[in-house]
């Protein structure tokens, strides 16, 4: 340690020093508004939150990620829902309204400049403290984050990923159901496939059933060509995936495959799956070709994943009731 680090720092200090914390991974924050704050910012430096406020210090709050693609942000309607729902169980009071929210949302996208990019919206119960009591918070806080939106290789579309499971304990049915900022499991399932060198890691419950991925869904087209996720009950209800169900009910109507439903898969009935996926905000679906060291299906992306791909990017596009638009009349 040098004596720098053991200086006493004046206000002004602390602010020409912020001057020099900006660092390269930076140029993908494009722009945040903080409630704290009052306003919108686009620094990068300036992207803070009170290190006494229970986001920090405990995980406690709510969060949703979503995109926006050519002015247009996907499921909004559908992440503010499950946003809602997450608070509830939180017992966490939203600071805005719905309307308010999006608002907030689109004001904060357009300050960035950017019609391609990634949103993340924190609800914190807010600053006032170190403990644990919720009641010493002074109140409820909103951070929306602007990044832009980065896509896996297109390889990974092309070639597949590869998925282990993982040895991390499952969250339990009332939190899993939570989209909290409580994320050291998730955080820990993506470190060990890094570590594993692999593109995912997918949680087993204590029944030995499959559940999720760090921050995915899986589904499997049987050899029966069923779509199957994992049941909800014990997982998070992914906005990708669920949409995905919706959209595959036409590719039953046309025999593509049988059917879609939730249902107890174990990683033996992943391995003799025709086909296995991961679905995702950012990525949609990617094409799983090796679970756990074994091969999925033929090796390579399967002709189900291809119509899936397409059917989504469609619906991203121009699905009606998932667009809205950032820039009226624009």
């Amino acid at each position: 340690m040098t004596e720098t680090d053991l200086s006493l720092l004046s206000f002004d200090q602390v602010v020409d020093r912020l001057v020099t914390l900006k660092r390269p991974h930076q140029a993908r924050y494009l722009a945040m508004y903080s409630s704290w704050y009052g306003g919108v910012i686009v620094d990068p430096v300036l992207m803070m939150v009170p290190m006494d406020d229970h986001l920090v210090h405990r995980g406690d709050g709510v969060f949703e990620a979503f995109k926006c693609l050519n002015g247009n942000i996907y499921g909004l309607d559908r992440h503010l829902d499950r946003l809602e729902f997450s608070a509830r169980l939180a017992q966490l009071d939203l600071p805005f309204g719905r309307d308010a929210l999006a608002e907030i949302i689109r004001f904060t996208i357009r300050a960035s400049n950017a019609r391609d990019n990634l949103i993340r919206l924190y609800v914190s119960r807010g600053p006032g403290g170190f403990t644990s009591n919720p009641y010493e918070c002074v109140g409820s806080q909103l951070y929306v984050v602007i990044t832009a939106l980065t896509l896996p290789p297109v390889e990974k579309y092309e070639r597949g990923v590869t998925l282990k499971t993982s040895r991390i304990p499952i969250k339990k049915a009332y939190f899993s159901s939570v989209k909290s900022c409580n994320y050291l499991p998730n955080v820990l399932m993506t470190k060990e496939a890094r570590d594993a060198g692999v593109d995912f890691a997918v949680s087993v419950d204590e029944n030995g059933f499959l559940g999720e991925g760090a921050t995915e869904n899986i589904g499997i087209i049987t050899p029966e060509r069923e779509f199957l996720v994992p049941r909800f009950d014990r997982i998070l209800r992914g906005i990708t995936v669920s949409r995905m169900m919706e959209l595959a009910q036409n590719l039953v109507g046309d025999g593509t495959i049988a059917r879609v439903g939730e249902a107890d898969i174990t990683p033996e009935t992943a391995y003799g799956a025709s086909e296995v996926m991961m679905f995702g905000t950012s990525f949609d679906v990617l094409p799983v070709v090796d679970f756990d060291g074994r091969r999925i299906g033929r090796g390579i992306p399967g002709p189900v994943f291809a119509k899936f791909r397409d059917v989504f990017r469609k619906d991203v596009e121009s699905g009606p009731g998932m667009l809205t638009p950032v820039w009226d009349g624009r």
